[in-house]
């Protein structure tokens, strides 16, 4: 039942389980009266098991075509590293991300099916009334799929791991949960370096994801157009950033994600300054430049680097947004705390992997 390759489980269910009282205490929690039970019911899991079984063979037929015409090989090619233009290249990352991810549905949902079969996962009673046996999932392919900010694809990616992530450390370490917590289940995955760097660049992204939400996304919520429009790009912007982070975790080796990296010009390593919308908007402008920026003789990609540097560094500051500067026009004397300084910042759960 793949007790042992997972998913990860409380040991309190599992237990329950093999003492043929699982059901039973889950249904327990709910008043089962109220929802026209009169004693306590024997939920079957063939419907789940037989939808999460359609789910695998589908999610296998995918990888096995996708793989073949997208192979993740690709990104180190000659043509997409020198020949194709950066957002071919931002476009076709996001394909060859997307063509390796049915493996991982095929396997979370493969054992999630077995589990079921055997009786073990059930969770209770939605509030339609029908019973759920996702209490072993890992994942939910629809939101993953459809997510619209790093959060929400983290919460809904490898659930049963982030989980226990969150209570062996983010919830337990007094400082710089985010961080440590990534460093964990980079630990966790195993030594290989690709591992690292997906982890490291996660951090980065979840801190400015995090930090563009909570800046912007209020502006986007008086009228129901504007709230469409803003999703649309979210939406478009996560899964970029999703696929920019994990694809050293698919590709491993430190060679092939080097020159990954070189390709989109370290872009990774400019995601902490999206804490800083001046900082955005010159990285951005600077990423999708076409031209160069010094002479005729220089390529586009030395152009937008040293365009970059021309902005942040020189041109920036004279605006009131330094890298140093607490937020954007923000000059008060230094006996004037921020706001991070008046009040401890409180643990959030949106940076969990």
């Amino acid at each position: 039942m793949s007790v042992i390759a997972g998913p990860c489980n409380n040991f309190k269910d599992y237990i329950a389980f093999i003492e043929g009282r699982h059901t039973h205490m889950k249904l327990l929690e709910v008043n089962w009266k109220q929802r026209g039970f009169q004693s306590l019911p024997e939920p079957s899991p063939t419907g789940a098991v037989i939808r999460k079984l359609y789910m695998t063979l589908v999610s296998l037929l995918l990888f096995l075509t996708l793989t073949k015409a997208f192979p993740v090989t690709c990104l180190v090619d000659d043509w997409f590293v020198h020949k194709a233009n950066f957002l071919t290249r931002l476009c076709y990352l996001y394909i060859v991300m997307q063509a390796s991810k049915p493996k991982y549905y095929f396997a979370w949902t493969l054992a999630d099916a077995v589990n079921n079969a055997a009786g073990f996962g059930f969770s209770g009673v939605d509030k339609n009334g029908n019973f759920c046996w996702d209490l072993l999932s890992n994942l939910n392919i629809w939101k993953i799929e459809t997510a619209t900010s790093f959060k929400m694809y983290l919460e809904n990616w490898n659930i049963q791991t982030a989980t226990w992530l969150k209570r062996v450390c983010y919830e337990r370490v007094p400082w710089y949960p985010t961080v440590l917590t990534f460093v964990l289940s980079a630990l966790w995955h195993g030594v290989y370096p690709g591992y690292y760097f997906t982890f490291l660049t996660g951090t980065l992204v979840t801190v400015a994801a995090r930090t563009m939400r909570n800046n912007y996304r209020h502006y986007f919520l008086s009228s129901k157009a504007l709230k469409v429009a803003y999703d649309v790009v979210t939406w478009a912007v996560t899964q970029l950033a999703v696929s920019y982070t994990v694809a050293p975790f698919v590709m491993l080796a430190v060679e092939p994600t080097i020159s990954l990296y070189k390709t989109f010009e370290w872009c990774g390593g400019m995601c902490r300054m999206c804490q800083r919308p001046c900082s955005l908007g010159c990285w951005v402008f600077a990423s999708l430049a076409p031209f160069p920026a010094t002479g005729a003789h220089t390529s586009a990609p030395e152009g937008r680097r040293w365009l970059l540097t021309e902005l942040i560094f020189q041109n920036i500051p004279r605006y009131g947004c330094s890298l140093g500067s607490p937020r954007p026009f923000d000059h008060s004397d230094d006996t004037q705390k921020t706001t991070e300084e008046k009040e401890p910042a409180q643990k959030n759960q949106e940076d969990l992997p």
